[in-house]
């Protein structure tokens, strides 16, 4: 060979890196799709996004239709808990495919490392948590915009449910490295339950432990101001932030990650868990335990009030926009009543017992101001004839303690003006009372104390509903001094009424 033969060697071709992500996020793409091939996966799925949407979708009455966007948030939590728990066993089987499968030792070969796989497998699971964000999103969007919401939800609140997701997703693949084997996952569900169960008996539900879970449950009959909630989301969150990093970057740690920037965050994900955890553990401040007493003691002091017609309506500062609804039925009874009652001004004061926060459920005392009368803080259904019921004892006893007293025929007339007036008075009639009849004594209920109505009132006031209203309103009107005179009898204001005379006799009279 001739040195004038000699030709230059082709230019060096740069192969791809061992350390480009490129990799990684497309093995992540192919993960999760090959999840969707899971039909447990699938078919959670399909029943978490469908079942919301046919809520969302459906007809909402009653309560449904004034939804407390405080409560609205926290209604999202449940529900991707089952999806977490089927991607834990499912992600848990995708990261052991190759151990089942015998390909393990072909991944010496392969341009990526075995631990950027296991990175891969845990951000497989990225996109189901960001489809539960928007599920979560547009579930509280829908009810936000409904027109008799009320109320602030809390960003805090709203990603518990991703983020629990996410955490389940973690534990599978850190369970994958520690356990290698397919029944390790559904053991692991099985004793973080009963673990969880175990620690709420044996610590007697204390505030340190209940806080331990992803998804901590409170519910209440009534809705709480924003403020006085005294639950501790934002640091749950950062707490269920630290969970999610720690089993995540643990499972890269253990499956051959040794870069100092990873033992940093691992170390930085115990302290965000820590952090959570002590700092929502705390406990009930003094202060909202003072704003708490406040509100229940003294409601006035929180509130504004509004004019509406000729009444005088006080609520906290979410539910000031609900005074004209309340107005409603409040012009409704009182156009039913006669003598001064048809007239006389009103006080409607929303009170709640938020003494003990969420887990309070104890019934609102009555009230001695005259002509005051109570509303409670969620709206719709049973709670219209429970207020209407309300207002008419009022009209009738002049305030709420002498109306819990009731026994006599004025029970008749509290009633007839409580439901007579509405759409389907039978309906409302048996919403109203404890019992769902109409027929026999029972509970009525109200805002505050119940009132009560013997067998024989039951039988007037339902002969009452079924003749013609202006007839009933008229006969009522013009003999209201009459109808409300204590110790009026039943029997008394049947024949005034024109209604068929009761054979029992009232309870008082007994």
């Amino acid at each position: 060979m001739q040195p004038g033969d000699l030709q230059a060697a082709p230019p060096a071709v740069r192969s791809e890196s061992r350390r480009s992500w490129a990799a990684v996020f497309a093995l992540a793409r192919f993960e999760a799709r090959d999840l969707l091939r899971y039909a447990v996966v699938l078919v959670t799925l399909f029943v978490y996004v469908g079942y919301t949407l046919w809520g969302l979708l459906s007809e909402r009455e009653g309560m449904d239709a004034f939804p407390a966007l405080q409560n609205v948030d926290r209604g999202t939590q449940t529900a991707p808990l089952l999806l977490g728990i089927a991607l834990l066993v499912c992600v848990n089987r995708a990261t052991l495919r190759s151990r089942r499968r015998d390909t393990d030792r072909h991944f010496d070969v392969l341009v990526m490392e075995p631990w950027r796989r296991t990175v891969a497998h845990v951000l497989s699971v990225v996109p189901f948590a960001i489809l539960t964000a928007l599920v979560v999103l547009g579930e509280f969007t829908w009810q936000a915009l409904r027109p008799g919401a009320v109320g602030h939800g809390s960003v805090a609140e709203l990603a518990v449910g991703p983020l629990t997701v996410l955490l389940c997703g973690a534990l599978g693949v850190l369970m994958a490295r520690l356990v290698p084997v397919v029944f390790a996952a559904p053991v692991l569900v099985i004793g973080l339950f009963t673990f969880s169960v175990f620690l709420s008996a044996g610590t007697g539900d204390a505030e340190w432990s209940r806080w331990l879970a992803p998804v901590v449950g409170e519910t209440s009959s009534e809705a709480l101001p924003s403020d006085l909630m005294g639950r501790p989301a934002a640091w749950h969150a950062l707490y269920l932030i630290g969970l999610v990093l720690l089993p995540a970057l643990g499972a890269v740690l253990v499956g051959g990650g040794r870069a100092w920037p990873l033992k940093a965050g691992l170390a930085g994900a115990l302290a965000l868990a820590l952090t959570g955890a002590v700092a929502q553990s705390g406990g009930v401040s003094a202060e909202l335990t003072a704003a708490r007493e406040r509100a229940t003691d003294s409601p006035e002091k929180e509130q504004s009030c509004v004019r509406e017609g000729a009444s005088t309506y006080c609520a906290f500062p979410e539910w000031t926009g609900r005074a004209a609804t309340w107005a409603e039925t409040v012009e409704r009874v009182q156009s039913l009543a006669g003598g001064s009652a048809a007239k006389q001004r009103l006080l409607v004061r929303q009170r709640i017992d938020a003494t003990y926060g969420l887990s309070g459920d104890s019934a609102l005392a009555t009230s001695t101001t005259p002509h005051q009368v109570t509303v409670g803080t969620r709206w719709g259904g049973n709670r219209v004839p429970e207020f209407a019921s309300a207002v008419a004892s009022v009209l009738v006893a002049g305030d709420e303690t002498k109306a819990g007293e009731l026994c006599d025929g004025r029970m008749v007339t509290v009633m007839w003006l409580a439901v007579g007036g509405a759409d389907t008075p039978l309906t409302e009639l048996r919403n109203v009372r404890l019992d769902d009849a109409l027929a026999g004594s029972a509970i009525v209920l109200t805002p505050t104390n119940p009132l009560s109505m013997s067998a024989g009132q039951t039988a007037v006031v339902v002969d009452l509903l079924k003749r013609p209203r202006a007839e009933v309103t008229a006969a009522v009107k013009d003999h209201w001094k009459e109808l409300t005179a204590p110790g009026v009898t039943t029997a008394q204001v049947a024949r005034v009424l024109g209604a068929e005379v009761p054979e029992e006799s009232d309870d008082c009279e007994a």
